[in-house]
């Protein structure tokens, strides 16, 4: 777990959905979410909706646990925006929340005008006129969503944002295949980026969102590729001998933090993507690996087992200067901060069992914020307010999600094989 490494690749860049396709399943949410109804939107356009824009902006509130959805086979009316609205009526429901909608096609693809209503004070407190290209009507609908959780709640959305993985399963040959993935944050629209025979490993994200990074066997040894999500295009960075792994970019996507063992032992070195140099920033007989950035682009949060066990450490690249963060626990790995730099989420053991632990940074606190015992890879949602990891359930790899204070919990298996090493989107 504290660093693994597989064997062998072969690249195969298609763009087809996999059968492997994630299912949320909610297994927590607060006690007493907010009532809001999202009345069916009125298609202004011939023929049919390109998608069901209220259903997809339903399930999206619902799985947040903040917000219970009421169906639409229980609304007393079907108002839209402009149109006259019965308060009185939503109220006997015990609707807080009231988000009506039309849409349309123009020349520049997908136009819908939203309007949200508090019922208890019959306030119209978010009116919006949202577009997305041809065929984005999901993402619209995202969108939407991402709008009435933080026009509701004051916190931005994550609907619209994206997550990459690694599936593996078995062929009707019996051999195995291993996939690295691109779905909606929900699963939906599932994609394969790259595959192979072999096992894939340590996907992480660009700061812009367009390409991702990702540990390659498939010259013989561990290499480092980037890969455009746009084209396809790939670009091997290292080549070196033993370990080249734990890929990180920098916030201005400038630099590619990464641990090596070309110098004998695995330090964590920076290098400068458009140069191709490198500079080592650690320099000890240990294990030093999963190197992460702080959002300020001048220190590293890494893991190392310097002190004898598996802990995080903060190292500054100009004065390397090196501070232990973590210490509660005797194991504390694969470190992953919150884009304001607050949140530090790890993998974290205790009397035995490995959990996703917060820490707190500012007030120095760790919660523990999962409850089964084979939890690991931990991915931060682009608003701090989620983390996702994989676990094990019913004997297979899934992906699971839980907030920060553990309020909210959900599941996202795939109905067939295994699903590891999950990447949040930054935006």
């Amino acid at each position: 777990m504290f660093q693994r490494i597989a064997v062998g690749i072969i690249f195969l860049f298609v763009s087809v959905v996999s059968h492997a396709q994630l299912t949320i399943e909610i297994t927590q949410g607060i006690d007493r979410p907010t009532q809001i109804a999202v009345v069916p939107f009125r298609w202004d356009d011939g023929g049919s909706a390109p998608e069901n824009f209220a259903s997809v902006i339903s399930e999206d509130l619902q799985r947040s646990g903040l917000f219970e959805a009421m169906p639409a086979s229980n609304m007393l009316s079907f108002p839209y925006p402009g149109s006259t609205i019965s308060f009185r009526d939503w109220r006997i429901t015990d609707t807080e929340y009231l988000l009506t909608g039309t849409a349309r096609t123009t020349a520049d693809g997908i136009e819908a005008q939203i309007e949200l209503h508090n019922v208890i004070s019959q306030n119209l407190v978010m009116r919006k006129t949202v577009y997305g290209g041809h065929n984005n009507g999901r993402d619209v609908a995202h969108r939407i969503a991402d709008l009435v959780y933080e026009t509701v709640t004051g916190i931005p959305g994550i609907f619209g944002t994206k997550i990459i993985y690694v599936t593996d399963g078995t062929m009707m040959d019996g051999s195995k295949r291993y996939r690295l993935m691109l779905a909606d944050q929900d699963g939906a629209r599932e994609q394969i980026i790259t595959e192979s025979s072999q096992p894939l490993m340590s996907p992480t994200w660009s700061p812009d969102g367009t390409q991702v990074a990702y540990v390659s066997f498939e010259t013989g040894r561990p290499a480092i590729f980037t890969q455009e999500l746009g084209t396809g295009q790939r670009e091997q960075l290292t080549n070196f001998r033993g370990i080249n792994g734990a890929p990180s970019w920098s916030p201005d996507g400038t630099k590619m933090a990464m641990s090596l063992s070309k110098d004998g032992n695995p330090e964590i070195y920076v290098m400068d993507i458009a140069s191709k140099t490198f500079e080592r920033i650690t320099n000890h007989f240990a294990i030093d690996t999963e190197p992460n950035w702080m959002p300020d682009g001048e220190n590293l949060v890494f893991t190392s087992d310097r002190g004898g066990r598996p802990q995080i450490y903060q190292i500054n690249l100009d004065s390397k200067r090196l501070r232990r963060i973590t210490y509660e626990g005797d194991y504390n790995a694969r470190p992953r901060l919150s884009i304001d730099g607050r949140y530090l989420v790890m993998v974290h053991r205790r009397d035995g069992q490995y959990h996703i632990a917060v820490q707190d940074l500012e007030l120095d606190r760790l919660i523990i914020v999962t409850e089964t015992s084979l939890d690991e890879s931990p991915t931060i949602a682009p608003n701090s307010a989620m983390v996702m990891y994989a676990t094990k359930w019913q004997g297979r790899g899934i992906l699971s999600a839980v907030s920060l204070d553990a309020g909210i919990k959900y599941r996202l298996p795939a109905q067939a094989g295994d699903v590891r090493e999950p990447a949040w989107s930054p935006n």
